[in-house]
């Protein structure tokens, strides 16, 4: 008999409302704020427009799960974002560069940010608060550099039109950018769930000694956690300099927060008490839903930050509670040795 059929009813209802209570929320929100806006909300044209509008930050709240995994916060996001959308509006726009080589100069500059914050963290060992929010003010100073503090606006001529349907194309009927978001959480979810390295990141965040004592090099890990988030802002970034088509300095620290409730949410649901892929799509979903209606119910400007800020503070609870309900389950299962532990080879 499995562990599934051995749990009573009532723990079974338990485990099925925390895995999938966040996506019926998600369906029974759409629901609601389609019977209150008939007119607009539940229209093709308004999900086109919320897939599209959303697929930045949803796209940095993956980034982000990635050092959570690991028990790591990379705080230098939005500053990274912003950096990295200037410089493709720099490279493209006011020197002429290729828009491909920029891009590709963008991703890969991502990448190396990401390794130096996670350099700073496991070998300067300083709180990874403190290192990426300390190298996010440094990002800052340097798109600040670039720009002068002043936006970066293309010519007459324009961006190029390939470089724009990066963003403004469709595939399948979906918009392009929300597509990317898909491809982006299968791969997550491939790396995390199903090859070794996910496995030994996962034991990382919880168990770090356990880690040690069974050979994983956590160190150059958490690293590659880092590398993985940098790469994805570099994207994020490219992306968003191909929906705004003008250089903001500032813009990149208005998706930080959503990210990370997007990620902390994330890890309340599909797979509780662990961040994972699934999870942060569908948290970034019931933001997008919610946003949405808010927005089209006409609430003021100031409810949008009060929204984010007050679901932070519930994916941050909730995500708590999970993880020590999952802590109290363990210890009352039977008790795990080193050899439960993925090993590593050589």
């Amino acid at each position: 008999m499995t562990r599934s059929a051995r749990r009573p009813p009532g723990r079974r209802f338990g485990h099925l409302l925390g895995a999938y209570g966040l996506l019926a929320l998600a369906v029974l929100l759409f629901l609601a704020f389609s019977l209150a806006l008939p007119d607009t909300y539940p229209t093709l044209d308004n999900i086109s427009a919320v897939l599209s509008n959303q697929s930045i930050p949803a796209l940095l709240a993956l980034g982000a799960t990635l050092p959570i995994v690991t028990g790591k916060f990379d705080l230098s996001l939005g500053y990274g974002l912003g950096l990295a959308h200037v410089t493709t509006m720099q490279l493209i726009a006011v020197e002429g560069r290729p828009w491909p080589l920029a891009c590709l100069v963008v991703v890969l500059g991502g990448a190396v940010v990401g390794a130096f914050n996670g350099v700073v963290v496991e070998f300067a060992r300083i709180n990874s608060f403190i290192a990426t929010l300390g190298t996010g003010s440094i990002l800052y100073a340097v798109t600040g550099r670039i720009t002068g503090g002043a936006r970066i606006v293309p010519g007459p001529q324009g961006l190029p039109a390939a470089f724009t349907d990066l963003y403004d194309s469709r595939f399948l009927g979906l918009p392009v950018s929300a597509c990317y978001v898909l491809i982006l959480t299968a791969l997550l979810w491939l790396l995390l769930e199903r090859l070794p390295l996910g496995r030994y990141l996962y034991v990382i965040g919880s168990n770090p000694r356990a880690a040690e004592l069974v050979g994983i090099p956590a160190r150059r890990h958490v690293v590659h956690a880092f590398v993985g988030s940098g790469l994805v802002v570099g994207i994020a970034g490219v992306l968003l300099a191909a929906q705004q088509r003008i250089g903001n300095p500032s813009v990149g620290l208005d998706y930080l927060l959503p990210a990370f409730v997007g990620a902390l949410l994330g890890s309340t649901t599909i797979r509780p008490g662990r961040a994972n892929a699934p999870g942060t799509l569908v948290a970034v979903v019931v933001l997008a839903i919610g946003l949405a209606g808010i927005e089209q119910l006409g609430a003021q400007f100031w409810v949008i930050p009060l929204f984010n800020g007050a679901t932070l503070l519930l994916a941050v609870g909730l995500a708590g509670y999970t993880a020590r309900r999952q802590a109290r389950q363990r210890r009352k299962g039977p008790p795990r040795t080193l050899s439960d532990l993925p090993k590593v080879t050589s």
